[in-house]
């Protein structure tokens, strides 16, 4: 008979975070489901239960969800193509699939929710508690999302979130690392950074965030029923921290030293009127122009201690994983 209790359906499995919370879910033991648009290959052989359907439908979600005691919301729409209009429809069907089967919701978080006016009143730490006033329509709607996650908490789903700093990690998806720092798949020969020099900024490598959450959903008979948590991730204080790794791992690997350079924004501010995603990263700029570290406390209260990839390690994988890197050594052919 299946162990419900260790059943998990993930939704946005093939992203960034929802790809690294399947792979850690199956390890872990547990029993894992994912809902895939389009066509599913005739059969797999990697322990997990694919299922068809939609995140945005509800009676797919309701199906793919009876039986599961977590549902992990890590679904955005394709391309970020109309994400405001689509984010909180697909919110809501996980909320009434959680309702339903009285289960655990866990939501990766971000700093989004919060505008600059209060990175100093925080003492550029920031605390869960913290007041939420965004400036941008993505943080408005990430309030929103939190907002309706702990109405659901009192209706009998169980929450967690886990806010955490930029993603980046061996597979890529929509993050600064892999569409801004550099390119997947393409040799580095120079590293474009966001930040104003010398301005502080907050990493978080996706294997410790899925880690973190793991972890979480095993002692979550102890947490409230709404739970969030920082992580602190890996704080980059003065903006060449991350930089700097990267150019050790290409000249380890490759023999070559790429170039620091500014990141073209103007660039941005040209292709945001055509490009989704490139809006959206747009939007967040002013998370580039003041440092603000997460405060981890009352993650470290209830685990002891947060997941944590030494930075090289985390940037050398993830570097190979987005194929950025030829093993061997070898330098690649531009």
């Amino acid at each position: 008979m299946m162990d419900t209790t260790k059943t998990a359906l993930v939704l946005g499995a093939t992203g960034g975070i929802g790809g690294e919370m399947l792979r850690q879910l199956l390890a872990a033991g547990w029993t894992v489901r994912a809902l895939k648009r389009g066509e599913l290959q005739a059969a797999r052989s990697d322990g997990i239960e694919w299922l068809r359907g939609d995140a945005l439908v509800r009676a797919d979600v309701m199906a793919a969800a009876r039986g599961c005691s977590v549902i992990v919301h890590a679904v955005n729409p394709p391309g970020y193509r109309n994400w405001g209009q689509l984010v909180l429809p697909m919110l809501d069907n996980t909320i009434a699939a959680a309702i339903a089967g009285n289960a655990t919701i866990v939501l990766p978080g971000t700093v989004y929710n919060f505008g600059p006016d209060v990175f100093p009143a925080a003492g550029n730490v920031l605390a869960e508690d913290a007041p939420q006033r965004p400036l941008t329509r993505k943080g408005v709607i990430r309030v929103e999302l939190e907002a309706r996650l702990q109405r659901a908490s009192t209706q009998g789903a169980k929450v967690i979130i886990v806010r955490a700093g930029d993603f980046f990690g061996p597979r890529a998806g929509n993050n600064w690392f892999s569409q801004g720092l550099v390119k997947a798949g393409q040799p580095v020969r120079s590293i474009l950074y966001p930040g104003a020099p010398g301005v502080g900024h907050q990493w978080s490598y996706l294997p410790d965030v899925a880690r973190t959450m793991l972890q979480l959903l095993g002692v979550r008979d102890r947490l409230p029923p709404f739970a969030r948590f920082h992580m602190a991730g890996h704080w980059d204080h003065d903006g060449r921290q991350m930089t700097t790794a990267i150019v050790r791992a290409v000249e380890h690997a490759e023999g070559a030293t790429p170039a620091v350079r500014r990141f073209p924004w103007w660039l941005m501010a040209l292709a945001s009127p055509f490009v989704a995603a490139v809006r959206e990263l747009r939007e967040m700029r002013y998370l580039w122009q003041t440092p603000l570290a997460m405060d981890n406390a009352r993650l470290l209260a209830v685990l002891g201690q947060e997941p944590h990839t030494p930075l090289d390690e985390a940037v050398r994988a993830t570097l190979a994983g987005m194929g950025n890197l030829l093993a061997g050594g070898h330098t690649r052919t531009p």
